[in-house]
C-alpha cells in the first residue's frame, strides 16, 4: 500500500504506541458492526477530549490494533483503561438487549467483574522512530487482507481501518491525525 505522505516537519514520536487489545478467548465478538462502532465512539471521545491522537487503527473480528499517542489521563485512568472500561460496559448493554446468550459466554468468575470482554494486559509497544511507525501502520493496514482473514480485497477497502485515510479518502469517523502532522 502506498501511504500518502504529508511532510510538515519531523514527527514527535514520544509517547506513541503500537497498541493491541484482544477479545477474551480470541472470540470473534467484533464481527458485529454495532460493536465495532462502540470502539470507534470510544476513540472519538478520547480524541475529542484531547486525551489521545490516533495515527492508525484496524478493528478485526477478535482484536484491535492502533497507533496512538497518549496526551493526558482521563480523570485517574489512562486512555487505554478508559477505552477498555467504556467498551466493555457498552458491549454488555448491547448484548443484554440483542444477544443475551452471547453475553453469557463472557461471564466471568473473577471477583472484580461479572463479565470479561478483553483479555488482560493489552500489548503496548513504544514506537521509537517514524520508520518503526510506518512498519506498524503497514502491518495493521494489511491485516484485513491477509489470507487468514480475507475481509477486503485491498487494505483501503476495509471500512474499519485507517488504510483509506492514508490513500486520500476522508476520515469517516473523525478520529485520525496523519502521522506527519
Amino acid at each position: 500500500m502506498n501511504i500518502e505522505h504529508k511532510r510538515q516537519g519531523q514527527m514527535d514520536i514520544a509517547m506513541c504506541y503500537f497498541y493491541t487489545d484482544t477479545i477474551y478467548e480470541f472470540k470473534h465478538l467484533l464481527n458485529d458492526d454495532v460493536l465495532k462502532m462502540i470502539c470507534i465512539n470510544s476513540w472519538k471521545y478520547l480524541v475529542d477530549h484531547n486525551l489521545v491522537k490516533i495515527y492508525g487503527y484496524v478493528i478485526m473480528p477478535n482484536h484491535i490494533h492502533q497507533l496512538w499517542k497518549m496526551l493526558s489521563v482521563n480523570g485517574k485512568e489512562s486512555p487505554a483503561g478508559s477505552f477498555a472500561k467504556f467498551t466493555a460496559h457498552q458491549f454488555k448493554k448491547v448484548l443484554a438487549v440483542n444477544d443475551p446468550l452471547l453475553l453469557q459466554q463472557y461471564r466471568s468468575s473473577k471477583s472484580d467483574r461479572a463479565f470479561q470482554f478483553w483479555k488482560r494486559d493489552p500489548l503496548a509497544v513504544p514506537l521509537t522512530s517514524e520508520k518503526n511507525l510506518l512498519q506498524k501502520l503497514d502491518y495493521i493496514h494489511n491485516n484485513p487482507v491477509r489470507e487468514k482473514w480475507q475481509l477486503a480485497d485491498v487494505p483501503e477497502n476495509y471500512r474499519w481501518s485507517s488504510a483509506g485515510f492514508y490513500t486520500g479518502k476522508p476520515d469517516e469517523f473523525g478520529i485520525l491525525t496523519h502521522f506527519a502532522d
